[in-house]
């Protein structure tokens, strides 16, 4: 029994991270959230495959799987990297996949990288008060707020009763605001809907579920990635800055500090595979696993995002070192699809441990 990746996904693993070091490099990252288009990097990705890894063969995908997806995840979280790899290649593939219907055309347009589509699952989630969606005759009102991508040509949107539509970011009546987050790496916006025509997607419980949770588990992959960076910055960092004429790293506190984050980190490597594998193979363990999966990394990121910047002292809140957006990237992970609270309360309820 292997205990690992395959060789074909550590391959997998060093192309995007060659194609991120060369092209998604900090600066390049400040430039987006400077105003910049991500649409160049996720052409480049487009073409390594990146937006065609779950969809089946026949619709022009590769057919991959999810631990696949989530060894892609974990690379885009260490390099921080504007894409919109969450909604279009992980969760709006899933649900359409999953609804059965005649969705050939946009799961095509979807791999050849040349569709994108956002997600706005914030009212099923956790539906503020005097607020959600109504849905009648196909058409939509109501609002829904953080929604990934600000540059969709669609949206996957979920009302209070986890009913999944399709709508088209051109449809009349319906009216973008972007929306002002601490994660400047990934843009949200609010969606007003008034009287959008809308195309029912599923109104099956166990589709928005499906989706809901690989998309938690690419969000923790993806603090896996970012919290592994700022590890591996605030190690190379107290190797270099010198107090009393001697590298901190050589300080015993420092040492605790580094040895923390490590052997906090490390065990979930494990967890993230292990979640994503028995979303594919394990569908009895699938659910509860992928709510404590996201819980725990948001921990865990959270304590190595704040420990790393301890490590840099004064030079880890300045943009020179640029460590805000590794830890604001963990933040925003941390409460969007469900905060850890949340997430758990789900676990328990799956669990029996709770009504």
């Amino acid at each position: 029994m292997q205990f690992g990746l395959s060789e074909e996904q550590i391959l997998l693993q060093d192309n995007v991270k060659r194609f991120l070091n060369d092209n998604v490099a900090l600066e390049r990252v400040r430039k987006y959230a400077e105003g910049n288009s991500d649409a160049d990097i996720w052409a480049g990705l487009s073409e390594l495959g990146i937006a065609a890894l779950l969809i089946p063969e026949e619709f022009g995908g590769i057919g991959m799987s999810t631990l696949d997806a989530a060894v892609v995840a974990e690379c885009l979280g260490s390099n921080v990297a504007p894409t919109p790899f969450l909604g279009s290649a992980v969760m709006a593939p899933t649900a359409l996949i999953a609804s059965g219907g005649d969705h050939g055309e946009m799961l095509a347009q979807l791999a050849a990288g040349t569709h994108r589509i956002g997600i706005a699952f914030g009212e099923a989630i956790k539906r503020r008060n005097s607020a959600g969606l109504e849905v009648s005759n196909g058409r939509m009102n109501g609002t829904s707020l953080f929604a990934f991508d600000a540059d969709a040509d669609s949206y996957l949107v979920a009302d209070q009763n986890m009913h999944l539509y399709l709508v088209s970011a051109n449809a009349q009546g319906l009216t973008r605001s972007e929306l002002t987050t601490v994660d400047k790496t990934r843009r949200t916006v609010e969606l007003t809907y008034k009287d959008v025509e809308a195309t029912r997607i599923s109104t099956d419980v166990s589709v928005f579920e499906a989706t809901l949770d690989i998309g938690r588990i690419m969000l923790a992959a993806d603090t896996l990635g970012a919290a592994q960076n700022m590890l591996d910055q605030a190690v190379d960092y107290a190797k270099q800055r010198e107090q009393f004429n001697r590298p901190i790293a050589s300080f015993q506190a420092v040492k605790h500090m580094c040895a923390e984050m490590a052997a906090s980190l490390e065990p979930c490597r494990s967890m993230v595979w292990f979640a994503a594998h028995a979303l594919d193979d394990l569908p009895d363990e699938a659910r509860a696993t992928a709510c404590h999966t996201k819980a725990h990394l948001s921990e865990v990121g959270k304590a190595i995002a704040k420990t790393s910047t301890e490590v840099h002292g004064g030079m880890g809140f300045t943009d020179l070192v640029g460590l805000h957006y590794w830890f604001k990237r963990i933040g925003a992970n941390r409460q969007w699809l469900g905060a850890p609270e949340h997430v758990r309360e789900e676990a328990a309820v799956l669990q029996g441990l709770v009504a």
